[in-house]
């Protein structure tokens, strides 16, 4: 009986990507607000290029200045890194993988994924995987409309599989309710703190349009919390959830996490650990928004101690769930596959 050979497959990680250095701000923001899913114009379509151009050089100053705070980059592509290459750990034990990183706004960007699919050997069939837990407009839909636009329409040669979110894999939630639970630690009494979810937030317009976003964070949160309670016995008895990095006169998701951490603090209370629910790696929103500009609102709101939860980066947990997610995708059985690589021995 001839040996069984183990699928190639095509993976790419989708991410929103930041500037490399101090000089690219201006491109990245540029690049951001282009993008007809971040601020859509309707009829006004046709001053895209000037406003964004104008609204890039009038942010990019204080931007800037925050990136400097935090590195003087973004550590978004080094981090994805980390996480494709532990991805590719996991999975080549079931499948021959290609796995490339497609960032939406800076390097490495779709184009250039998209050049090494197409360059590579044989593939069976390509999984997309954007790395947004929580399906958007703004993120997921963007990320793959980008992808279909550079790439053209999917071949029928190389079938492509689409995993457009896992806000409720059960990984996924268990990691998080790990790294909360290191955090926790870090007080005396952790039932009597505040836990304050954080999650990027969205313009309405989107939600009124039928964006699904908020409603994925909020069964995340309740997950959360439903399997934190089970698991630990001091989990915080209080928590909420709110939505930061607001841009713009126009209405977004609210409380916002600024008028969440006022409100907790005129409340009188003293400590929280504040959980970015809806990011997989550290951004400029957790390390200088909630953990920089967030620490110092919350001291003037009287709140004592701040704590902010990591993000679940490349943890064991949260690897095991993407690897999960790709040999699903993929159609392979760890037992077929292990069958495969007995019988190629």
């Amino acid at each position: 009986m001839a040996p069984q050979s183990k699928k190639r497959v095509g993976i790419v990680l989708f991410q929103l990507g930041g500037p490399d250095s101090l000089a690219n701000v201006e491109p990245f923001l540029r690049n951001l607000f282009l993008d007809p899913d971040i601020i859509p114009l309707g009829p006004l379509n046709f001053i895209r290029g000037p406003l964004a151009r104008y609204i890039a050089r009038k942010r990019t100053p204080p931007v800037a200045q925050r990136y400097g705070q935090i590195g003087r980059r973004s550590p978004i592509a080094i981090l994805t890194e980390r996480q494709r290459s532990k991805l590719v750990s996991a999975v080549s034990p079931y499948l021959e993988p290609v796995a490339v990183t497609a960032m939406r706004y800076w390097r490495p960007l779709t184009q250039e994924a998209v050049a090494a699919i197409k360059n590579a050997d044989r593939l069976d069939e390509l999984v997309l995987l954007p790395l947004y837990p929580h399906y958007s407009y703004a993120t997921t839909l963007s990320s793959l409309k980008e992808w279909r636009r550079v790439y053209g329409e999917p071949a029928d040669t190389l079938p492509e599989r689409t995993i457009e979110h896992f806000f409720n894999h059960p990984l996924y939630i268990q990691a998080l309710v790990t790294n909360i639970g290191k955090c926790l630690r870090q007080f005396s009494e952790s039932s009597l703190i505040h836990l304050v979810f954080s999650a990027h937030g969205l313009p309405m317009s989107l939600v009124e349009n039928g964006d699904p976003y908020p409603r994925h964070i909020a069964e995340t949160v309740r997950l959360v919390c439903e399997s934190g309670a089970q698991k630990f016995p001091n989990w915080p008895r209080t928590h909420v959830l709110c939505f930061q990095s607001k841009v713009g006169p126009a209405k977004w998701l609210e409380p916002s996490f600024v008028g969440t951490l006022e409100k907790l603090g005129h409340e009188g209370v003293k400590e929280m650990l504040v959980v970015p629910i809806s990011f997989v790696t550290e951004h400029i929103e957790t390390l200088h928004e909630i953990n920089i500009e967030g620490r110092a609102d919350a001291k003037k709101a009287g709140i004592e101690r701040f704590r902010m939860m990591p993000a679940v980066g490349d943890s064991p947990l949260f690897i095991e769930c993407l690897k999960q997610l790709v040999l699903r995708a993929a159609e392979i059985h760890p037992d077929d596959a292990q069958s495969i690589a007995t019988s190629t021995a």
